[in-house]
């Protein structure tokens, strides 16, 4: 069945940064949109990046546009999320989760669009 696992997770400085990974299998990964969400504590889950099948676009909130990345490698079925510049704001739990159709993205997700979601992993920020 599909797993996700995302890995890389732990405390970091404001203005620090952070790669976390998620390691795919049980799909075929290069043919669906992925994407990494978070979730403050006691808040709702909150899309922060995409990436589309293949690897074409991403789509990014303006909360964390210009400081994070997302990217993948079809190869070994891995998506990352580059997080710079941190802010205490960005402390929360993160996952990574698959869309539901192959060949599809949007530029406006909800949480109807996601079939498989990973453990998730705790990032902190704080001084």
């Amino acid at each position: 069945q599909v797993q996700l696992v995302e890995s890389g997770g732990g405390l970091v400085q404001p203005g620090g940064s952070v790669r976390l990974s998620c390691a795919a299998s049980g799909f075929v990964f290069r043919l669906y949109t992925m994407t990494w969400h978070r979730q403050h504590p006691g808040k709702e889950r909150e899309l922060v990046a995409a990436i589309t099948y293949f690897g074409h676009d991403t789509n990014y909130p303006d909360s964390v546009k210009g400081r994070f990345t997302i990217s993948r490698d079809n190869t070994n079925n891995i998506v990352y999320l580059q997080m710079n510049n941190l802010k205490p704001e960005d402390t929360a739990v993160y996952y990574c989760a698959k869309v539901r159709t192959q060949y599809w993205h949007t530029r406006h997700y909800s949480s109807q669009d996601f079939d498989s979601w990973g453990q998730g992993t705790q990032v902190t920020v704080s001084s």
